[in-house]
């Protein structure tokens, strides 16, 4: 059965809970402060993680260096409690500050509450990840950060049972000791990516903790039209293990602080050294501010519910088991608390000043040139441009743009100036905006240099076949890193027998079957490249690769732009088109995949050379 933990004893100091307690009040300020910002204009959008506090604190506890996290926008509490992220990073991605500084997460690419640590060095180069705490960079479609999970738990599935690793996994893993954590909505559970991620963490038994925020709602729509029996954790006990491998359950309201803190505690210890999946399924949370800045939750929830959300909030629920189990009084946590929504405005008054400083140096500039042009267009667009109180880039442009162009005609130094000023800016944008699409490092694959095809009256005559699988050969052999997984790949050796012995001479993990499964076949390979390792990843024929596409598009292709070069999965996607005979799984849907995937490199060799 699923375990359902409630008032357990607490073995956490006094003082611990306390900074906890603060934290999610921090966290909680942080959220009501966040959506004025959005609605007076400061930011586009807004969407938080108030009410699922005092889980992720629990959460927190059980993470260590080295562990891995692919979530979503709601996680805030838990990236501040692992030191991942703070208040003031959260207000500078909220306002898009493309300063890295300011926003190592996205460079202000990304939507508030998107987090993202930097595993990448400006070499383009991974950084050791045994010694930190590492969170992958969050995505905005729903569940598309599920694969990924996977295969940041399948690495450490590898590195502990492939002895062919132990030589190239130091600064990567410690004998493949480290979890994924995976956070996701509960009517996201909705979504194929969450079945395929959940059914093959089973059958391959790796170590991935995935909490559900269970709030009751998905927007507007009740948990009841959502999910069967209104229970993500009854519908899933099939998974509990019985004489076979499964996926261990836990069930815990969100409120509870103390059994939260012990399920977290036990459950992750169970998956680290055991390497078997968990699912913990957080009952009871609230949503205090609704969805997002969207709109208002007051107009599709119940005035039953709506008490709920209040007598239930898991921060006045933790506020007065505190009070009640004597760890502090009324009067201190009153204190504290003042003291800590005083330091989050604080901290979104810093961010905002930090953002908006170098955008008025920017308008000041082009401000004095356009003043010194004597002509009363150009005075009126410098002085809009001047009293504006949020400033932004596009501002600046555009009023650039639109002075210089009512000076067309003319010649004179200030149009000289400005015209200068246009195009430095343009480029400046340009790398604030627009780099990383691809790879410049070192390891770009456009600096791998040519080898031409060499012949003799020797070469011998084979069937491409051959070619491809004695390149296969070389490669697995030269590299311990390089692995492949898909459909018949292993045993088979591919349905065209391109890996035809292969398995049997390096082994089932260097070369793996897989279910039916294409979403999450470049997902496992997407975390385990993250992790160090060279996957390929194996789409038996090109039709099925747009089961991928979504998670090719949205995840891979624009995982180094969007971390504005913080993070890289060097993934190699393996696919073949066939005869090309019509709609029977033969067909070559090149044009989607060349449009669809800006930031991949698309290969289509021609000939075997």
């Amino acid at each position: 059965m699923a375990k359902t933990l409630r008032n357990s004893k607490l073995s956490v100091a006094a003082e611990t809970v306390v900074a906890d307690y603060r934290l999610a009040y921090s966290s909680r300020r942080a959220s009501i402060i966040g959506r004025p910002e959005v609605l007076r204009g400061n930011a586009t959008f807004g969407i938080f993680g108030d009410g699922k506090e005092v889980a992720q604190l629990a959460m927190a506890k059980a993470f260590r260096p080295g562990d891995w996290r692919s979530g979503y926008y709601r996680d805030q509490t838990f990236m501040w409690a692992t030191r991942m992220s703070n208040v003031r990073e959260f207000f500078s991605q909220l306002y898009g500050n493309t300063d890295l500084h300011a926003d190592p997460a996205s460079g202000g690419r990304q939507m508030g509450n998107h987090f993202a640590t930097r595993f990448v060095d400006d070499r383009g180069a991974f950084k050791p990840t045994v010694e930190t705490p590492n969170s992958t960079a969050d995505v905005s479609n729903v569940a598309g950060w599920m694969p990924r999970l996977l295969g940041l738990a399948y690495a450490s599935k590898l590195y502990r049972n492939n002895p062919q690793l132990k030589a190239v996994q130091k600064g990567f893993s410690v004998s493949g000791n480290e979890v994924a954590f995976g956070t996701i909505g509960d009517a996201a559970t909705s979504e194929g990516h969450f079945w395929e991620t959940l059914n093959a963490a089973g059958v391959l038994q790796v170590p991935m903790a995935l909490s559900v925020w269970d709030d009751g709602y998905g927007i507007s729509v009740p948990i009841s039209a959502e999910t069967t029996k209104s229970s993500i954790s009854d519908v899933l006990r099939g998974f509990i293990p019985d004489n076979r491998p499964g996926i261990d359950i836990y069930v815990v309201q969100g409120w509870d602080y103390p059994a939260l803190v012990e399920a977290y505690q036990q459950g992750i210890e169970r998956v680290r050294h055991e390497q078997k999946p968990a699912l913990f399924h957080i009952t009871e949370l609230t949503q205090p501010q609704g969805h997002s800045t969207s709109g208002s939750h007051e107009r599709y929830k119940s005035k039953e519910r709506l008490r709920f959300e209040v007598e239930f909030d898991c921060i006045t629920r933790m506020r007065d088991w505190i009070i009640e189990s004597g760890i502090a009084g009324d009067s201190q946590l009153e204190g504290w608390e003042a003291a800590d929504k005083e330091a989050v405005e604080a901290a979104r008054d810093l961010a905002w000043d930090a953002y908006q400083k170098p955008i008025r140096k920017e308008r000041d500039r082009v401000v004095s040139i356009l003043r010194r042009v004597d002509t009363p267009k150009v005075a009126e667009i410098a002085s809009t441009l001047n009293e504006a109180n949020k400033v932004t880039r596009s501002a600046i442009i555009s009023s650039a743009s639109f002075a210089l162009r009512t000076l067309r005609g003319t010649e004179s130094p200030e149009r000289t100036e400005l015209v200068q000023f246009i195009e430095e800016y343009r480029r400046d944008n340009g790398e604030r905006y627009n780099s990383h699409v691809y790879s410049t490092s070192a390891e770009s694959p456009l600096k791998v240099p040519v080898v031409p095809a060499v012949y003799s009256e020797k070469s011998p005559t084979v069937d491409g076949r051959q070619v491809l699988l004695r390149n296969f050969d070389a490669n697995f052999a030269r590299d311990p890193r390089l692995f492949v997984i898909g459909e018949d790949v292993g045993r088979l050796g591919d349905v065209n027998l391109v890996f035809e012995g292969l398995q049997a001479k390096y082994g089932d993990l260097r070369l793996t079957d897989t279910g039916i499964r294409e979403s999450t076949i470049l997902g496992q390979a997407i975390g385990a490249a993250m992790r160090g390792l060279r996957p390929i990843c194996d789409i038996q024929y090109l039709d099925y690769f747009l089961y991928a596409l979504e998670l090719a598009s949205d995840d891979l292709a624009s995982l180094h732009w969007r971390t504005a070069g913080g993070q890289k999965a060097p993934v190699v996607m393996r696919t073949k088109g066939h005869r090309l005979v019509g709609i029977w799984h033969a067909g070559s849907p090149m044009a989607v995949l060349i449009n669809a995937l800006q930031g991949i490199y698309i290969a289509v060799p021609r000939n075997m050379t």
